[in-house]
């Protein structure tokens, strides 16, 4: 009896085991890891990504938000101003100081405009980044594993590839994706290549030209990267990938690609960070397509998106 007890359980924990391989993939830098590609960041990269500064000059990378900005549904902002406890012309009297000040209070979704999708984002099976299981991390009051408060500083080369550009538009429009050979065509073609540890932004000119004049439509469809474009920008290694659009895959999305599924294979699959909304244009403009990125999101603790406003230098 002893025997076969043993003989079900161990089948069981076979059983399991199957299963649970079957549905996530364990992280290369080793059980318990939250950081992902974000283990990338080194000195060594960080130097090289400082020497591509060349005109000294800087530039945001994302966008003015406000109450109006249209967002992933039900995604919302609202900001009030307010003096307090200066009612009927009171002044503040606390610490000396009798003078008046303004704060303000925010009630936002933090996954609005320019954001960060951290690993405890997007999952598949039940399971997130490095096997985390939903059941244990995903807490109403915060991610216990996987929050964006983790990522340290990412700091790197980054390039811009201009698809817009490559499809000979002013603009690509909802629906149109880009896999791994357009990719590469387009790097060949604007003199851009990608690295190990590089953060990769595709420039669609979505943003700049819908999202003022028919902001229902921007956020109703995008252009993007199909999971062809998504697998092989894995396999190269890169820390980021993010584009001038909400999601950065197309809405609709391409035939017989999942929707969204880019997010899986690089959040779950890789531990590769994904940046929305990135303000690509005016860098464009400046004639550059290869620069230092820098960002350093709000650290709050739990949190599975930022919003977010990296810088590029160069």
């Amino acid at each position: 009896m002893k025997a076969s007890l043993f003989a079900g359980f161990a089948c069981a924990i076979s059983l399991a085991t199957s299963t649970w391989a079957a549905d996530c993939t364990p992280s290369k830098w080793g059980e318990g890891d939250e950081l992902g590609s974000a283990n990338l960041v080194s000195p060594e990269n960080t130097l090289k990504a400082a020497a591509l500064i060349k005109q000294g000059k800087s530039q945001p990378l994302g966008i003015v938000i406000d109450s109006n900005t249209p967002a992933f549904p039900p995604r919302s902002l609202s900001l009030q101003v307010v003096q307090p406890n200066q009612q009927g012309g009171q002044k503040l009297d606390a610490f000396g100081y009798p003078g008046n000040y303004n704060d303000d209070l925010l009630q936002t979704w933090v996954g609005i405009g320019s954001q960060i999708d951290g690993l405890g984002h997007l999952g598949e099976g039940g399971f997130y980044y490095n096997c985390a299981d939903e059941k244990e991390i995903s807490a109403i009051t915060g991610l216990t594993k996987l929050g964006v408060h983790n990522i340290p500083p990412l700091v790197g080369r980054a390039v811009i590839l201009d698809m817009a550009k490559h499809a000979g538009k002013d603009y690509l429009t909802a629906g149109e994706h880009f896999g791994e050979e357009e990719i590469k065509a387009a790097a060949e073609a604007q003199g851009v290549s990608i690295g190990k540890g590089d953060i990769v932004l595709f420039h669609t000119g979505w943003t700049e030209n819908t999202l003022e004049s028919d902001p229902t439509a921007w956020v109703s469809g995008e252009p993007g990267i199909n999971v062809s474009g998504s697998r092989y920008l894995a396999s190269l290694d890169v820390m980021a990938v993010g584009a001038d659009t909400w999601g950065i895959e197309p809405v609709p999305p391409a035939p017989g690609d999942g929707a969204f599924y880019g997010h899986v294979i690089l959040l779950k699959d890789h531990g590769i960070y994904i940046l929305e909304t990135m303000n690509t244009g005016p860098v464009l403009a400046d004639g550059v397509n290869e620069f230092m990125f820098v960002l350093g999101q709000a650290r709050i603790r739990g949190t599975v998106q930022m919003i977010i406003n990296p810088v590029a230098l160069y």
